[in-house]
């Protein structure tokens, strides 16, 4: 199966919007672009490190596919960028029609698009930021995995990975880490209802 793996940048209030940089996603004029970049260690590059060293493939939303295609493809000699650069894409847009970035297709429906994806024998599918893409697969139950990387800020307002609307549900934790600059790593899978809901 291709397990859907979503890694998401979070500030403890939840907010997942521009975590990268200013110019970002300033939508809604959100004011604090690149507030996760001051909360880098060692720890948080080797997770990253551990992510990139596998064979996987990635899924993204508009957006996030025009910030990564617009930067990666320029950077092929960065341990990342070589990886993206390599990757699969899946990418989910209602308005594209051609894709610059090497080795990326387009998705239509994207609930029975990934539905089939993770159906299907392949490697691990990882999606990075795409928020509004995220709130549909979450909806939809397609999300097999959650790693937040939740720095220790709180934002105030904008986009959150859990929004308004997304089912209840619990979460088990798998993985638990702690880095030096107070950033906490946490992996989640799904766990079925809420305690005390189930059937």
């Amino acid at each position: 199966m291709g397990k859907i793996i979503a890694i998401t940048q979070l500030s403890i209030d939840g907010v997942m919007q521009a975590p990268g940089g200013p110019e970002e996603d300033p939508s809604s004029d959100f004011k604090h672009g690149g507030w996760f970049m001051h909360y880098g260690d060692d720890m948080l590059h080797e997770t990253i490190s551990e992510i990139i060293s596998g064979e996987f493939e990635m899924l993204l939303g508009r957006r996030t596919y025009d910030i990564f295609a617009s930067y990666w493809p320029l950077h092929d000699d960065d341990p990342i960028g070589k990886a993206f650069n390599k990757a699969k894409k899946y990418i989910a847009t209602r308005t594209l029609d051609h894709l610059d970035w090497n080795n990326a297709q387009i998705l239509r429906d994207v609930v029975e698009a990934v539905g089939r994806l993770r159906a299907s024998e392949g490697p691990e599918i990882h999606i990075w930021g795409s928020s509004n893409l995220l709130q549909t697969l979450i909806s939809a139950g397609l999300i097999d995995e959650h790693r937040l990387w939740i720095a220790p800020v709180v934002l105030g307002g904008g986009k959150r990975l859990f929004e308004n609307g997304v089912p209840a549900g619990a979460l088990s934790l798998v993985d638990t880490k702690v880095t030096s600059t107070g950033m906490i790593i946490n992996t989640y899978r799904p766990a079925g209802a809420l305690p005390g809901e189930g059937a």
